[in-house]
């Protein structure tokens, strides 16, 4: 496969200020991409702000040769999304990849959690994917290109303890992703979802003796496809720490179709919860139009 580089694209990674999204924004910049480093320079949990954190990443790219601008808007708000794109726009004309990087972290037994804390974590996840992406997809759109990158987590798609609002934003990214993906698709807009496992400042003290072997490192060469002209891919999602690469997807299984003229009782269900439950034979949708489909098909099947 040839060299991937990024020359003429204009990459908007969110969060750049350290760990994941640094290494995105250097790798990308490496490649030829000019970026644009917005990270609004709070503590792990959201508090605070400051200028310092993306002002690093721009200077150690441009240190390298690379271009980059700074940019510190909140993502958690409509006019810090427009804000965020509308940098991308002024210095460079253009935006060709969005990568949704930034996320704080409000941990707690979910008896216990607070609405403050399931706020802001949805305010900074989910709803700041959609104030940034929103402004970028309709420059893409005007190009007819684009590249977008969504971070969701295992916590969400598989669920951990202690993080409900945390794993509620994170799979509401994959919703949004899905449906940009189908939106995109006339457009040659991709859409993607990482599920990384990394040692990053959130993550370090919750790893324990495995963060050493997650370097964040491991998660930069995806996100550079995914990003890449040469990713044909969309509507997919992506685990990856250490090294290990794969696929989620989310597949839909054959069921049981009640025979024709008979309506099922709740004691139907409990009879066919094998054929109910079974995944052989599993379909993936590419949009809820596929799921239709499936269900008319198995209507079809009905004696």
């Amino acid at each position: 496969m040839s060299e991937i580089r990024f020359d003429d694209r204009v990459a908007v990674i969110t969060g750049a200020g350290g760990g994941l999204g640094k290494t995105y924004a250097l790798e990308l910049a490496r490649r030829g991409a000019k970026i644009v480093v917005n990270d609004l320079g709070g503590a792990a949990d959201g508090s605070g702000a400051g200028n310092s954190m993306a002002d690093e990443t721009v200077a150690e790219i441009e240190a390298a040769g690379g271009t980059a601008v700074a940019n510190y808007d909140s993502v958690a708000t409509p006019e810090g999304g427009e804000a965020i794109i509308q940098t991308a726009l002024d210095n460079f004309g253009q935006v060709d990849i969005v990568i949704n990087n930034a996320g704080i972290l409000r941990d707690k037994s979910f008896a216990k959690l607070e609405p403050a804390a399931l706020e802001i974590v949805l305010d900074v996840h989910l709803k700041g994917a959609f104030f940034v992406s929103q402004p970028a997809f309709r420059a893409m759109k005007e190009r007819n290109y684009g590249r977008f990158v969504f971070t969701a987590s295992g916590a969400g798609i598989f669920g951990n303890f202690g993080q409900s609002n945390y794993g509620a934003a994170k799979m509401g990214l994959v919703g949004l992703s899905n449906v940009l993906a189908v939106e995109g698709a006339k457009s040659n807009i991709k859409c993607n979802v990482i599920a990384p496992i990394a040692r990053t400042r959130l993550t370090e003290q919750l790893l324990g003796p495995m963060a050493e072997q997650l370097d964040p490192q491991y998660v930069t060469p995806l996100v550079t496809y995914l990003c890449s002209e040469a990713c044909e891919l969309t509507h997919e999602i992506f685990d990856v720490g250490g090294g290990r690469y794969a696929r989620i997807f989310i597949g839909l299984g054959t069921g049981w179709t009640a025979p024709k003229g008979v309506d099922p009782s709740a004691e139907d269900i409990g009879a066919n919860l094998d054929a109910i439950r079974e995944t052989e034979g599993f379909v993936i949708p590419d949009s809820i139009a596929g799921e239709m489909q499936s269900a008319m098909e198995a209507l079809k099947t009905r004696s």
